[in-house]
């Protein structure tokens, strides 16, 4: 039988860990983990060091980059144990992953037990995925050559690579679980669209703040500093004053902030609108759902903010930032099959 449990087993298996991926990548950005491994070794890179002499080759390697030079020439042998530990098991799960797409897709293939669409939409995947090993590398190298930082542009493309490679992901599976496709509103499926869309432009601009550590000022809320809803140096960080909003920390969180607004009004206007519609129960469902995190994502950026991103709560805006998404992907899915 094509498709059967097994596949979407396999499916739901990889949203799941992609979802730890993504867990451990916010820990791992927050940590300030992410440049302590400065080379890529695909086989070997899986064995961390063993004992004390290769730790210390480890360590000796970290301090010839600008993170140990310029930031944490402080450090100690253990210091760097912890910082290490966070990109590895990050990087050993990107591989696990790569295992958990690869090994089931050829057997299912051997055993004829994907159809041919389902096939595609699995090449797709797995391109996302090696796609998504690319961006964290190339990202990673963007922090080794001169500032201790990496790019704020590759980690947005990197972090939005992995919501999209979940959400498809996710929808291959929700193809397979409901295969009957049956009449749909377009208008409503266009607002939810649309919904998608504002949502993950969010999810990029948090990507920035992230990027930027944009989050530990202006730790006010509703207003920015000084009691203003634009501060001054959203406008006057640098020229051109268009960079201030995708370059400057000011202007990134300003857009930020506001752009939560346009979450939230969006879905409650898609709750709103789906009232007066004869709703099937997983419509329903999904929608109240989707609702409800909202709100619950709001609240946590809001203490993620006016507490200056505290390590768990951090984690927790960036865990709910995946549920809203899953919950968007599946009520997208239910207005349009």
């Amino acid at each position: 039988m094509k498709d059967n449990k097994k596949v979407i087993y396999w499916l739901l298996a990889g949203c799941f860990l992609i979802f730890i991926m993504v867990v451990v990548g916010g820990i791992t950005r927050l940590t300030h983990s992410g440049l302590s491994i400065s080379s890529y070794k695909l086989i070997s890179g899986t064995i961390p060091p063993l004992d004390e002499a290769d730790w210390i080759a480890e360590f000796e390697h970290y301090q010839q980059f600008p993170e140990y030079q310029k930031l944490n020439n402080h450090f100690s042998l253990e210091d760097f144990k912890d910082i290490y530990f966070w990109e590895w098991f990050h990087r050993l799960l990107g591989r696990l992953l790569g295992v958990v797409f690869i090994i089931p897709f050829l057997y299912f293939l051997l055993k004829k037990q994907l159809t041919k669409p389902t096939i595609k939409k699995a090449i797709i995947l797995m391109c996302l995925g090696a796609f998504q090993g690319f961006l964290g590398w190339y990202m990673v190298k963007s922090g080794l050559v001169d500032r201790p930082d990496v790019s704020h542009y590759r980690l947005a493309m990197h972090l939005t690579t992995a919501f999209i490679t979940f959400a498809y992901t996710l929808w291959v599976a929700l193809d397979l679980i409901y295969p009957v496709k049956k009449e749909i509103s377009k208008h409503m499926r266009n607002i939810v669209r649309f919904g998608m869309v504002i949502l993950l432009i969010q999810i990029i601009w948090g990507a920035f703040v992230a990027g930027l550590d944009a989050g530990w000022i202006h730790n006010h809320w509703p207003l920015m500093n000084d009691g203003l809803w634009m501060h001054e140096t959203v406008t006057t960080e640098q020229l051109p004053m268009w960079k201030n909003f995708v370059e400057g920390k000011s202007g990134v969180q300003f857009v930020h902030r506001y752009m939560a607004y346009a979450v939230v009004a969006i879905i409650l206007f898609i709750w709103y609108k789906a009232r007066k519609l004869p709703l099937t129960m997983l419509q329903k469902n999904g929608i109240n759902t989707l609702l409800l995190l909202t709100l619950v994502q709001f609240v946590l950026g809001v203490f993620t903010l006016i507490l200056q991103v505290p390590v768990v709560l951090g984690v927790l805006h960036q865990v709910t930032a995946f549920f809203l998404l899953a919950a968007m992907t599946f009520v997208l899915h239910r207005f349009s099959k």
